[in-house]
């Protein structure tokens, strides 16, 4: 028999999982529409306050994480919970602070990095949650916190696009690589830096020291044995995605421009 505390466990695909996911593309949908022939100063002023509630999030999920004994016990090989280590320096973190900023100041290099690399980084950590974050009660602070970050984080970036604020093209691609390049190298210097000065000894934003277990990065570190450097891979699988996605877009453009051509034909 299945207990209440078992339908609550949160994996990666599970249904808790799945059914999450859903009501965050729900929401995604609605706020869509709601926003539709909105003028730009409203749908700015959307995205902007939902992200500022995402980071306040973010940060009060961190106080519950510095105090939470399990997670610390879970995570004592590196070292268990330490400030200088959850600092929003993350690839996924670094997405929530600039998403604003990029709507704000319509740069296309920040809208375009935000758009391509916001979703997939998000939607990796989610199905390749970290130590402490597979398999417990979704009631769980840090699992609230963890997921419902990333979840946001996953909207907030793809609401970019359905919000009218960018649509993607080829040109911009070479230019969010990088700007991923650059963003993961200063990632890397703070880590350093913190290592170093002994601040903390297991510091890796980016995943720019050590891949912590995740297989892909893995492979490249057994080819490149060199931080920072052995993700530089990655980024061209990066770059080759926003290419498919970008494509994708291209495509549907077509599609529409010749049904239009049609209609009007047919007029």
């Amino acid at each position: 028999m299945t207990s209440t505390a078992d339908i609550l466990i949160l994996r990666p695909f599970n249904a808790v999982f799945l059914v999450t996911f859903a009501a965050f593309v729900l929401l995604l949908v609605i706020a869509s529409l709601l926003v539709r022939g909105r003028s730009a100063r409203v749908k700015k002023t959307v995205i902007v306050a939902a992200c500022a509630v995402t980071l306040i999030g973010f940060f009060i999920y961190k106080y519950f994480l510095s105090i939470d004994a399990a997670y610390d016990a879970i995570t004592a090989d590196t070292g268990g919970f330490n400030w200088w280590g959850e600092l929003p320096f993350h690839l996924c973190n670094v997405n929530m602070i600039l998403i604003p900023i990029a709507v704000l100041t319509k740069k296309r290099p920040l809208l375009s990095f935000c758009f391509f690399v916001g979703p997939l980084g998000a939607t990796l950590a989610l199905v390749m949650p970290g130590n402490g974050f597979d398999g417990y009660s979704i009631l769980l602070p840090r699992m609230i916190g963890y997921f419902g970050t990333h979840f946001m984080i996953v909207i907030l970036a793809i609401a970019i696009v359905t919000f009218g604020f960018y649509k993607p093209r080829f040109r911009d691609i070479p230019m969010t690589a990088l700007t991923l390049a650059a963003v993961a190298f200063v990632a890397f210097l703070i880590s350093l830096l913190f290592r170093v000065t002994g601040l903390n000894a297991f510091a890796n934003y980016f995943y720019t020291m050590d891949p912590e277990g995740n297989p892909v990065l893995g492979l490249f570190k057994k080819l490149i044995p060199v931080p920072y450097l052995y993700l530089l891979p990655s980024i061209l699988v990066i770059a080759a995605y926003a290419a498919l996605v970008t494509l994708g877009f291209f495509l549907a453009d077509r599609i529409q421009g010749r049904l239009r051509n049609c209609k009007e034909t047919e007029d």
